[in-house]
């Protein structure tokens, strides 16, 4: 049960880092893929959406890791 605990741990933790790193300082997304910004309400949704997994993927961590200090 524990092993089950430590995998899902390492797929939340390398799944929120790539969230974080998407989200680049000032430029969004647009730096990342090549975009102009163009299309500022999908640039912005796209954003929304990164913040948004940010915050659930860290909630995930945390609980896991508190259940892994419990169990372990």
């Amino acid at each position: 049960m524990v092993i089950v605990f430590k995998i899902l741990e390492i797929i939340v933790s390398a799944l929120l880092i790539v969230v974080i790193l998407l989200q680049m300082q000032g430029s969004g997304l647009s730096g990342a893929f090549g975009g102009s910004g163009e299309f500022y309400r999908s640039k912005r949704s796209m954003d929304k959406l990164l913040i948004v997994a940010t915050v659930i993927l860290a909630f995930f961590f945390a609980l896991l890791s508190v259940t892994l200090l419990i169990v372990h």
